[in-house]
């Protein structure tokens, strides 16, 4: 029978190396924030939603017979951004009280042709009335609700210690920045609240691109001459 003998030496060493790892593991951190466990980085720093409203006031003047070209371009304007991320209806209020009430009817009047101009229809403007009993003049006010991305508060990296490599989590600034971004580039916020419904497929369309697909030709859209991105060949060297 064959005896190996192992040098007292050697087991010294190994439960010295043995006893250095038990210390090592109980002294790095070992716990994991429950926050890791539940979504990302992204979803701990999420994008708020406010919503408000916002008016125009355009005042009548006592003794003018129809509205000014500043207050025309100024509900030109207004109507140009409830177009563009306005929601609900957009509300034209006629002051009750006026000391020019027939310039305040036509004041309405006109702000509804200009908005129809523009592209918004009847079925989207809602009329009301303010100011009854007043004691002063009242403006004609334009209203409609709007909503705005409300980025996360991110701690600036100036107090993130990077060189701190203790612990295998992620940094408390991960996907803070990320979030501030998407806030800024959102065209219309209130797409984060589900509201806006998505429009009809185009069945035919998609008929032609399966078809294209099946037969192996490409599915692009087929581009002019006009829309070449080919540099002009017109002045030669």
């Amino acid at each position: 029978m064959t005896r190996i003998l192992k040098p007292a030496k050697t087991l010294l060493t190994a439960s010295l190396c043995l006893t250095a790892l038990a210390a090592c593991s109980s002294a790095a951190p070992t716990s994991v924030p429950k926050a890791y466990l539940q979504g990302t980085a992204l979803d701990r720093n999420p994008i708020g939603v406010e919503k408000s409203t916002e008016f125009l006031e355009i005042a009548i003047h006592p003794e003018a017979s129809e509205l000014s070209l500043t207050d025309k371009a100024s509900i030109s304007s207004f109507v140009a951004a409830y177009r563009d991320h306005g929601h609900g209806p957009l509300i034209m209020s006629l002051p009750a009280s006026s000391s020019n009430p027939q310039l305040a009817v036509a004041a309405v009047a006109e702000a509804r042709a200009i908005a129809y101009e523009r592209g918004v229809q009847y079925s989207e403007i809602s009329g009301t009335n303010h100011g009854a009993g007043s004691d002063v003049a009242e403006p004609m006010i334009l209203a409609f609700q709007s909503y705005k991305a409300v980025a996360p508060e991110c701690r600036s990296l100036a107090e993130v210690d990077f060189s701190d490599v203790t612990s295998n989590n992620e940094m408390p600034t991960l996907g803070c920045a990320v979030r501030s971004n998407m806030a800024a580039m959102i065209a219309d916020p209130a797409d984060l609240l589900g509201n806006r419904p998505l429009e009809k497929g185009d069945p035919l369309r998609r008929a032609v691109i399966l078809e294209k697909f099946r037969q192996g030709e490409t599915t692009a859209s087929k581009r002019t001459s006009d829309e070449s991105g080919t540099v002009s060949q017109a002045i030669s060297n």
